[in-house]
């Protein structure tokens, strides 16, 4: 009878960690998203541009050279599929110049593509009084303006959320990964930067929109509404840019379990070449182990002691 009990409760024991490590692990999926737009550049993406010998897709690296000089009016850009709510949107820079007085401007805008007008949400490295920092601008749908920088105190910035933190300053050469996220619940918008090779962040702030955003059918680089001095420049490439929304969730029907299944898209297949610094790994970080299993792995362990003890009586 004995016997029994102690094989019952290995039994119990081993049942709890092949049921409760799987329950456990789930809970640190990322939320499922939706890819209205993407791009690897592993082969051209054709984005519209008017000086194709400035803006253009490089083949032999797979990423997209920009020239950005001011008062040029030059771009670059393609549909992006957004409509309006929620949005994350993901991409690689690598600046090789960036004069001073020059910016570089990526992110969502309407048809005119003009940084002054809404709507727009802008990530921008700029070079000027506080040398190399970085911002996030935006233009709402009702045009007001509101902007943050990584400067520390900076009055340029706008709004009741001015960044107060101690100043970031990026470099040159260096790959960094820019991700913006709208959250249309509570009107917060945020930019993440992180170093590309070791994903370290080196800056992130937010700011209140006041109002829902939407009206920003592009996805731009370029230059137009900078009416700033000429023959400086802002030159790099960009990679991977990914848009993506919330996954839309279908109800399931009374009764039944309902099953959320992410959307999983592949990455990009990582480019090794002289210039640009080797992408984030690929490899998934393993969850750590849940605070129970020790507890489940001790109790086996005692058990299995005593399981010894008494064969050998």
């Amino acid at each position: 009878m004995t016997m029994r009990k102690y094989f019952m409760c290995l039994i119990v024991a081993l049942g709890l960690m092949a049921v409760i490590y799987p329950l456990q692990a789930a809970t640190t999926d990322d939320n499922p998203v939706d890819v209205i737009y993407q791009n690897s550049f592993s082969s051209d993406p054709h984005w519209i541009t008017n000086n194709p010998t400035t803006n253009y897709w490089d083949p032999n690296l797979g990423v997209y050279h920009f020239s950005v000089e001011p008062s040029t009016g030059g771009y670059a850009y393609t549909d992006s599929n957004y409509e309006r709510g929620p949005f994350i949107l993901d991409y690689d820079i690598f600046l090789t110049e960036l004069d001073d007085g020059a910016t570089f401007r990526f992110g969502l805008t309407g048809n005119e593509m003009d940084p002054s007008k809404g709507a727009n949400v802008l990530t921008q490295f700029t070079n000027g009084k506080f040398g190399r920092i970085m911002w996030l601008h935006l233009v709402t749908p009702g045009n007001k303006l509101m902007e943050i920088n990584s400067q520390s105190g900076d009055t340029l910035s706008s709004g009741p959320s001015a960044y107060s933190g101690p100043t970031v300053k990026y470099e040159l050469n260096k790959t960094y990964h820019v991700t913006v996220n709208y959250d249309d619940d509570h009107k917060i918008l945020s930019i993440r930067v992180n170093e590309k090779l070791t994903g370290k962040e080196i800056w992130g702030y937010f700011m209140n929109t006041g109002e829902s955003l939407h009206g920003m059918n592009r996805l731009f680089v370029g230059s137009k509404g900078d009416y700033g001095a000429m023959n400086v420049y802002a030159l790099g490439y960009i990679d991977n840019v990914r848009l993506s929304i919330p996954a839309a969730q279908t109800p399931a029907p009374i009764g039944q379990v309902t099953t959320v299944t992410s959307v999983t898209t592949k990455n990009p297949t990582p480019k090794q070449t002289g210039s640009i610094p080797t992408p984030y790994p690929t490899t998934t970080p393993q969850s750590p182990e849940p605070g129970i299993l020790p507890l489940v792995a001790i109790g086996i362990i005692g058990i299995s002691g005593v399981l010894g003890r008494i064969r050998k009586n």
